[in-house]
């Protein structure tokens, strides 16, 4: 009999101290740890300065930066593949069927509507010129400037690239976007094989001083088109995730990170 007491006794001692436990230590103290989900991306090529090679076999520039940002906020994500090259194509491609789950710094349109979720806040916006050899006095203030040059007014265009896009909706103008990257079509440009190159405005002119083009190539002063940026998901992507990036890069925003990593980058 008195050892079937101390037993009971005993088992009313650790509840006792459990339930004590629970009013003196704070709830995050005994709460299960988030699921962390490693998301995977992609070094976009030819869209510096979103992804640069920083000559050291890694890669640098604003997206890499935006991701380890993401990543100190909210611990539970984390980025695998900002370290591997992909043509933009094969990214977005990747991107549409689930092969990765997220790409930085994408331009929204119709057509990626529909292959991909944009989330967050615009990053900044795309505006977008045309470039011509320095000894070319063209002119170009509106599209039916460029369709009056016909038939010399083939417009350069990096495959892939929304660019393509925004000249094809115009209507009425030639594009040739067999080139992968800018650094071909500035070659292609100088050599006249097209009136015309197309390209969005951040980082033309280092595009410029970096090819060694500055006396070969200018660019035409009039943005011809603006659109805004966003991260882009894989609509396959968990929506818990979706959900922590998307916060995370408003909380960016908020807090002015967003804005210091545009700054650094433009």
């Amino acid at each position: 009999m008195r050892g079937w007491c101390n037993r009971q006794m005993q088992c009313l001692g650790y509840a006792c101290a459990a339930a004590l436990l629970a009013i003196v230590l704070p709830a995050q103290a005994y709460a299960l740890p988030a699921q962390v989900y490693v998301l995977r991306t992609a070094a976009q090529e030819g869209t510096e300065p979103k992804f640069i090679a920083n000559g050291k076999g890694r890669v640098g520039g604003l997206c890499i930066d935006l991701l380890r940002a993401i990543e100190q906020l909210e611990p539970s994500l984390t980025f695998k593949g900002d370290q591997i090259w992909k043509p933009l194509i094969r990214a977005y491609s990747e991107l549409e069927h689930g092969l990765l789950d997220v790409a930085c710094g994408v331009q929204r349109g119709s057509e990626r509507e529909r292959r991909f979720q944009f989330i967050g806040p615009a990053l900044y916006r795309n505006d977008y010129y045309f470039l011509a050899r320095i000894q070319d006095p063209v002119k170009i203030n509106q599209w039916e400037d460029l369709r009056e040059l016909a038939p010399d007014n083939i417009v350069l265009i990096n495959r892939g690239f929304a660019a393509a896009d925004i000249v094809r909706n115009q209507g009425g103008i030639p594009i040739d976007e067999s080139a992968t990257n800018q650094v071909l079509n500035l070659q292609k440009l100088v050599a006249g094989r097209g009136r015309l190159f197309f390209h969005r405005g951040r980082d033309l002119q280092k595009l410029l001083e970096r090819t060694g083009n500055t006396d070969k190539v200018r660019i035409l002063p009039k943005v011809m088109y603006s659109a805004p940026v966003h991260f882009a998901v894989s609509r396959q992507l968990a929506p818990v995730a979706r959900e922590r990036l998307e916060h995370a890069l408003f909380q960016l925003e908020k807090n002015g990170t967003l804005d210091r990593l545009i700054r650094k980058w433009d």
